[in-house]
C-alpha cells in the first residue's frame, strides 16, 4: 500500500485513504481541486490503490450525480473523405481508414429510422454526427444545414428521444438557428490539452474548437464536449484537458478509449491497459464532479469486463449502440449491465 503520495508536501505524513477521503468529502462539498492535487492523484500505481481512488470518485459520482446514467445514441449521417489529418480518425481523407464508409448526406428518411432505432433501444438522446470540419464551411449554395435542421424537426415530431448535433465548427448565428429548432446539446470535443493537440491534428487548432464550444454556450446550447485518452499524451495533458472543460462550463464529457484504427498515424498505438482507463476516468471525475462523464467510443475494446468498474469509477453516462465506424455492445447487454449495478438508464439532469 502506497502511503505517501509526494507532490504534495501537506499529505506526506498522510495515508493515501485519509486524503482521498479528505480531498473528496470536500470536492462533494464544492471545493475546486487545484491542478496540483489532480497532479498527486495520475502518481497513484498499483491496482489496490488505483481502485482505492476509483471507490472515491464513485462516492463523488453518487453524491453529485446520483444514479441515473445518461444514455444516448449516435449515428454518422455523412461519413469519409474528411479534409482535417485528426491522427486517430479512420475518415479523414490524408489516411482514409480501411474501415471507414465513404457516403454524402444520409436522406432524412434514413435518419429517422435510426432516431426510432434509438429511441427503442432506450437513448434519451440521438446525435446526428457528421464528417469535416464544420459547417461554417461549406459552400453558400449548400443546402446541407438546411436539410439537418428540417430532419431535426422531424425527429422531436416522431420519436421520443432529443436531437443533439455533432457537425464541426459552427458560427454563432448556425449555433442558434440548432438552437431555434430545439437542438438543446452539442457534441464537438476538445480532443485532448492544447499543448499536445497539434501532435494530433494540424489542419486546425485547439483554440478553433475552443470558438465552437464558446459559441454554443453563447447561444444557450449545452456543450457535450471531452476528448480521448490514449493517444500519447500524458497524464499532466489528461488533468490539463479536464481542467480545461472544467473552465469552460461544458455540461457533458464524453471520454474515449483510444481504439487504433488500422491505416491511421495511431493505427500501431499501443492500446491503454483497463486500469488506466479507469483511473483516468476516476480522476476525470474529482476535477469534473457534477458534469456528465460520458462512457464513448473503445469502451468495449480497451475495458472488455471492465466496463463495471468504469461505472463504479466515475462514469455516470454512455453511448449506447454502434459509433461512427467500428461496432458497440449491445443495447440489451448494457442495460443488464447497469441493472447489475443498481444503476438506471435515463437522461442525467445537469448541476453545473
Amino acid at each position: 500500500m502506497i502511503n505517501k503520495i509526494s507532490k504534495l508536501k501537506i499529505i506526506q505524513k498522510t495515508t493515501l485513504t485519509q486524503w482521498l477521503k479528505q480531498l473528496s468529502s470536500k470536492i462533494i462539498n464544492g471545493y475546486n481541486i487545484s491542478r496540483e492535487e489532480a497532479l498527486s492523484l495520475t502518481e497513484i500505481e498499483g491496482e489496490d490503490d488505483i481502485l482505492s481512488l476509483c471507490e472515491y470518485a464513485d462516492g463523488i459520482r453518487k453524491a453529485c450525480c446520483g444514479n441515473i446514467v445518461d444514455l444516448c445514441s449516435i449515428v454518422n449521417i455523412k461519413s469519409g473523405n474528411c479534409s482535417e489529418n485528426c491522427s486517430f480518425c479512420s475518415q479523414s481523407v490524408h489516411h482514409q481508414g480501411k474501415d471507414s464508409p465513404i457516403y454524402g448526406l444520409k436522406s432524412r428518411e434514413e435518419i429517422l429510422e435510426y432516431a426510432k432505432a434509438a429511441d427503442a433501444a432506450g437513448a434519451k438522446r440521438f446525435c446526428l454526427v457528421s464528417q469535416g470540419r464544420g459547417l461554417k464551411y461549406n459552400s453558400p449554395k449548400s443546402n446541407e444545414f438546411e436539410e439537418i435542421l428540417a430532419t431535426v424537426k422531424q425527429i422531436i415530431d416522431e420519436t421520443n428521444v432529443k436531437p443533439c448535433c455533432a457537425l464541426g465548427e459552427v458560427t454563432l448565428e448556425q449555433a442558434q438557428g440548432l438552437k431555434e429548432v430545439g437542438v438543446t446539446r452539442y457534441n464537438h470535443n476538445l480532443e485532448s490539452s492544447s499543448n499536445f493537440y497539434d501532435k494530433i491534428v494540424t489542419t486546425h487548432t485547439w483554440n478553433d474548437r475552443v470558438d465552437t464550444v464558446k459559441n454554443l454556450k453563447k447561444a444557450g446550447i449545452q456543450a457535450c464536449t471531452g476528448g480521448i485518452i490514449g493517444m500519447g499524451e500524458t497524464w499532466a495533458d489528461r488533468v490539463d484537458l479536464a481542467l480545461s472543460l472544467k473552465d469552460l462550463e461544458v455540461e457533458s464529457v464524453p471520454i474515449n478509449l483510444l481504439n487504433p484504427r488500422e491505416g491511421t498515424p495511431l493505427g500501431d498505438a499501443k492500446k491503454l491497459t483497463p486500469l488506466e482507463a479507469v483511473k483516468a476516468i476516476a480522476i476525470f471525475r474529482f476535477i469534473l464532479p457534477t458534469q456528465i462523464l460520458r462512457y464513448a467510443g473503445g469502451r468495449e475494446a480497451v475495458l472488455g469486463e471492465w466496463q463495471r468498474q468504469g461505472l463504479k469509477s466515475g462514469i455516470n453516462a454512455m453511448l449506447i449502440g454502434n459509433y461512427l465506424t467500428t461496432l458497440g455492445q449491445s443495447p440489451e447487454d448494457d442495460h443488464s449491465m447497469l441493472a447489475e449495478l443498481g444503476l438506471k438508464g435515463g437522461e442525467t439532469p445537469v448541476k453545473l
